[in-house]
């Protein structure tokens, strides 16, 4: 059940994010996704949760349906102004299972009741939440991922702007969710965290610089490519395609 990149290419407007990217995410695996900013990280995650087309190459997803794919992105996808309440944004987790026309039966809303202990946030059910904090709304979304029961997680900065009592918290989740064997792949900045708790790492730089255990990955070496990688970059480039075989 291994995620694989043949030759992905990337892009927005034609103008290159991702370069000619081949590799695999093993089942199970727990991968942090890292390199200067506007590598081209939160694209990739976008192109595995299916929410962009390749210019070239593909994503191979082996017997896996998108369906089992949980995405979080860097904005979040709820309105603090709607009048939702902290249980029914989390129960929205079980829209993939049930269908956007589907009734949730009460074992439903325990589970919904459930994932919200298992975040800290027990007996926050009908606050609105419009009146969350930053850190309280980011664990709102991960029990709410915690119903989705995917295979395949894919965070982009899930720990920004949130204070380090939640990111501890939230980060023991993710190891849950690696010791369950889910695949987990998580975009970061934070390159001491990931030394800390991704045994796996991509250094990207618009191309990759390195994929393997992170030690090896975040090499000083590695390091100082994806940074000269970085300088170089051309905002204005066209999508660079392979030669004529």
């Amino acid at each position: 059940m291994s995620i694989r990149l043949e030759g992905l290419t990337l892009a927005y407007d034609r103008h290159p994010a991702v370069h000619h990217l081949s590799g695999s995410f093993a089942p199970g695996s727990l991968t942090a996704v890292i390199g200067p900013n506007g590598a081209g990280k939160s694209t990739l995650l976008k192109a595995l949760a299916g929410l962009i087309k390749p210019a070239e190459g593909r994503v191979m997803l082996s017997s896996l349906d998108r369906r089992e794919i949980a995405y979080l992105p860097q904005q979040a996808d709820v309105d603090g102004s709607v009048p939702l309440s902290v249980l029914e944004v989390v129960a929205l987790g079980h829209w993939r299972r049930v269908g956007i026309f589907g009734g949730l039966g009460g074992g439903d809303i325990d589970a919904a009741r459930m994932a919200l202990e298992a975040v800290g946030l027990g007996g926050f059910e009908t606050r609105p939440i419009g009146t969350l904090s930053a850190g309280q709304f980011q664990r709102a979304l991960f029990a709410r991922m915690m119903l989705q029961d995917a295979k395949v997680i894919l965070l982009d900065e899930p720990f920004t702007a949130i204070d380090a009592r939640t990111t501890a918290d939230l980060l023991d989740l993710v190891q849950h969710w690696h010791d369950e064997k889910r695949t987990v792949v998580t975009v970061l900045h934070d390159y001491d965290q990931v030394r800390r708790h991704f045994p796996q790492t991509l250094l990207l730089a618009r191309e990759l610089v390195a994929w393997g255990p992170t030690e090896e990955a975040l090499s000083p070496g590695n390091l100082l490519k994806a940074r000269a990688m970085a300088e170089s970059w051309r905002d204005d480039a066209a999508i660079c395609r392979r030669p004529a075989a």
